[in-house]
């Protein structure tokens, strides 16, 4: 059991490098098709941009049906791209956008440094020139806001 709790929690972690490649490399690279519209105002609460949730719980759906099949890890690591999908829609599209009716506000200094970064993120208009492309880390403020300048100066 504690080999199945690890590679649960192993796998919660390493998504967090999986989504920040997926999202500098592909949502912002040859996938930004998509990804547009999460970078654009919006009046509903779905955007196509939600099809990369989508995708996601496709595979950690597959990743478990394998698992329960004869390769048991599998399911494990599953239930922990699944579990990193779930954060992603609370810390993500209720921290961060307040989309919930209640509309939460970070209250700790981790969420608070989240938020911060991810409006930076957000402070780029198009699919070049952001920084911050963690969901669940940030690089100190500082240092983004210097990138950003940088990378202003440069266009």
């Amino acid at each position: 059991m504690l080999f199945n709790l690890a590679i649960l929690f192993g796998t919660l972690v390493a998504m967090e490098g999986v989504g920040t490649l997926a999202h500098k490399y592909i949502m912002h690279g040859w996938g930004w098709w998509l990804h547009r519209s999460h970078h654009e105002p919006h009046l509903g609460m779905l955007e196509t941009n939600d099809l990369y949730l989508v995708a996601l719980g496709l595979i950690a759906t597959a990743l478990v049906a394998l698992g329960k099949s004869g390769y048991a890890p599998l399911q494990w690591v599953g239930g922990g791209v699944a579990g990193y999908g779930a954060l992603y829609v609370l810390a993500h599209d209720g921290f961060f956008h307040r989309h919930w009716p209640r509309k939460p506000r970070p209250v700790n200094r981790y969420l608070k440094r989240l938020h911060r970064a991810h409006r930076l993120h957000h402070a780029v208009k198009g699919r070049t020139g952001s920084v911050s492309f963690g969901f669940f880390y940030a690089p100190p403020l500082k240092v983004l806001k210097q990138q950003l300048r940088s990378r202003r100066s440069q266009s």
